[in-house]
């Protein structure tokens, strides 16, 4: 199925290249050069996946990041030619689903980039259905949250986790479980990148409902529904 792609990047021929990366695998590229005219596209429409340079006229990619990970569940990949190891970690937690250094690889890119899209099909396919916890409704056709009937806006690893947790509310999930459904990848054990999403997603439930805690934390083993 073909998938709607927008490439942030000011740099007219990495920008050109993307495309033709992205049409080369059947999907439709949308190019933005700058930080404000990607807020335009992402005002206009939803994307399936966001291609996401950091250093850009207007809002830098940081700004574009936060904003997509406050108002959907949009997948990004940073492309950037800011390469340190904190930038990295800073733009993982913030929400990025990838980083690619520039200069790229090309194959490399369209692997990322399916990896990333298959990804989130898989979640989507298993669990397209509305499901319940209490007070809690998530459409995922629509990738909604919604508590007491108030809608919660999630960023994309926050909603993976609460779907995973909400799958099945008695089993306990280790963080080792959870990052690696979630990120996809080997866990190493550092327990930060969990830790620090798990909070946002507890914040975000409390604030929405301040009377009801809807997460448990089973010390020594890791996070469920509470019952």
């Amino acid at each position: 199925m073909t998938k709607n792609i927008l490439i942030v990047e000011d740099d007219n021929d990495i920008n050109r290249l993307l495309c033709d990366i992205i049409r080369q695998s059947n999907h439709a590229p949308q190019s933005a050069y700058s930080g404000t005219e990607a807020v335009l596209y992402i005002e206009q429409r939803d994307w399936d996946l966001i291609l996401l340079d950091l250093m850009l006229p207007g809002l830098t990619g940081e700004e574009i990041l936060e904003k997509v990970a406050e108002s959907s569940a949009t997948p990004v990949i940073i492309i950037s030619a800011k390469d340190g190891r904190q930038t990295k970690i800073d733009s993982l937690r913030s929400g990025a689903d990838d980083f690619i250094t520039k200069p790229f690889d090309v194959e490399e890119v369209a692997a990322r980039i399916e990896s990333v899209l298959r990804r989130y099909q898989r979640i989507t396919a298993r669990d397209s259905k509305v499901i319940t916890h209490k007070d809690i409704t998530v459409n995922t056709d629509f990738r909604t949250v919604e508590v007491r009937g108030r809608k919660l806006t999630l960023t994309a690893r926050e909603y993976t986790i609460l779907v995973l947790l909400m799958s099945q509310p008695g089993k306990v999930f280790s963080k080792a479980n959870i990052f690696e459904s979630v990120w996809n990848e080997p866990f190493h054990g550092d327990d930060n990148t969990v830790n620090v999403h798990m909070s946002n997603l507890r914040t975000k439930l409390s604030e929405a409902d301040p009377d009801e805690t809807y997460i448990d934390t089973v010390w020594g083993m890791g996070y469920r529904m509470k019952s």
